[in-house]
């Protein structure tokens, strides 16, 4: 259900039945809503021989069917791979930019109310037996030598493959038994959001801002991270889609039912863009999405090793464009608090692009710091850097680039 409004679709041709009878009848104002979004769409960015160029100016009702309709079919019928962001990003052009109605349109009343039912459909789409060929594309892609990463099974559907997991051993955790190390939670792109973080007001540093308290919906821990940092952690979707504890511990408050967003990010390819993932993007986009917490109750350790009290770091993994929910394990949605390992699993995404931000308290988490021979990226092969984001870090205009690391 919707909300406790009307049933989720059962098949596309349902779904698109429905639009036509929302336009046509106004439902909850639908028409207005998706009138105004494409009335004050911004031009495609993008060159009309990009694949994921759209131009949603002016476009009438049988134009945003015919768009569901492609992307149904792209997703199991179609290609359906690269970085799997195609169809996502064609459809952020809607809200692109200073599109106030175009992310009214995505992210409240009807037209978000669609985009869930749509998003509910394409859930059951790769949960059903027909995505097993989408399987097949997906692990030609990704190529035997990232593919020996990964427990092969006999996967039933295309959602049980995107939550694959990782062989014994090729994900070993990083000083296991010491408490002063944090480890990366998942396969991720790692960029610094802010370090002087707010509660209630926005504080802009390096063009982010974050609102602790919303982010943790209201969470009496959020005044544990005043004045503290923040890190992103961004999973592509063709990447390993379970995410880990940063730090052991005890988990002493969690949730995973924050309903929000399902889409709205104002400038999607900015999030992707410049070979530097998430870097001065605003993430108060990401308070009205879909999303969980943990909070981490964990022992400081001063610089001889000994105890320097006790503190708290906080792991909130978000749901992006096409993830309908966050999946914890049981261990985390019972009663609390319970102990947990650094590096132990918390839970994964389905189909859709994701992230973790984590939070650290004030002082304790001054920077990203790595070892003499420890990885920090990987030699990509230009064809698969052009699929996973959209343009060269040395195409980004003077203007823009950041003046400290």
């Amino acid at each position: 259900m919707t909300e406790g409004r009307e049933p989720f679709s059962s098949t596309i041709d349902q779904f698109l039945e429905k639009v036509h009878i929302w336009y046509a009848k106004n439902h909850d104002g639908f028409k207005d809503q998706y009138d105004a979004a494409v009335k004050h769409a911004q031009a495609c960015p993008v060159s009309k021989d990009d694949p994921v160029y759209c131009d949603w100016r002016n476009q009438d009702i049988k134009f945003l069917c015919q768009f569901f309709s492609d992307w149904y079919a792209w997703q199991v019928h179609g290609s359906g791979v690269d970085n799997g962001l195609t169809y996502i990003e064609k459809f952020s052009w809607i809200n692109y930019g200073d599109n106030k109605p175009g992310m009214r349109f995505v992210s409240k009343g009807p037209g978000r109310e669609l985009i869930a039912d749509f998003t509910h459909l394409q859930g059951l789409q790769m949960e059903s037996p027909d995505s097993k060929e989408t399987i097949k594309r997906w692990v030609k892609q990704l190529g035997p030598k990232r593919m020996d990463d990964y427990e092969i099974e006999d996967w039933e559907n295309f959602n049980e493959f995107f939550i694959r997991r990782i062989k014994e051993g090729r994900r070993p955790i990083d000083a296991k038994d010491d408490r002063t190390v944090v480890v990366a939670p998942a396969d991720c792109v790692i960029n610094m959001i802010v370090d002087e973080l707010g509660e209630l007001t926005q504080i802009p540093v390096k063009n982010v801002t974050m609102n602790v308290g919303q982010l943790l919906d209201g969470s009496s821990y959020a005044r544990h991270f005043i004045g503290g940092t923040a890190v992103s952690c961004i999973l592509m979707p063709d990447s390993y889609h379970w995410y880990h504890t940063p730090v052991a511990g005890e988990v002493v408050e969690a949730r995973d039912d924050i309903g929000g967003a399902y889409y709205g990010i104002r400038n999607f390819p900015a999030l992707l863009d410049k070979g530097n993932v998430g870097y001065g993007y605003d993430y108060n986009d990401f308070l009205d999405f879909r999303r969980g917490y943990v909070i981490i109750k964990t022992l400081y350790v001063d610089p001889d090793g000994g105890p320097d009290g006790e503190g708290y770091v906080a792991q909130v993994p978000v749901g992006l464009n096409s993830i309908a929910s966050v999946n914890f394990l049981d261990k985390f949605t019972g009663e609390l608090p319970v102990p947990v390992d650094k590096g132990e699993r918390i839970g994964n995404f389905m189909y859709g692009g994701s992230l973790n931000i984590l939070l650290f308290e004030k002082g304790r988490f001054p920077a990203v710091q790595l070892l003499q021979g420890q990885r920090i990226g990987i030699l990509e092969d230009p064809e698969t850097t052009a699929k996973r984001f959209s343009h060269s870090p040395h195409t980004q205009p003077r203007s823009q680039r950041p003046l400290t690391p």
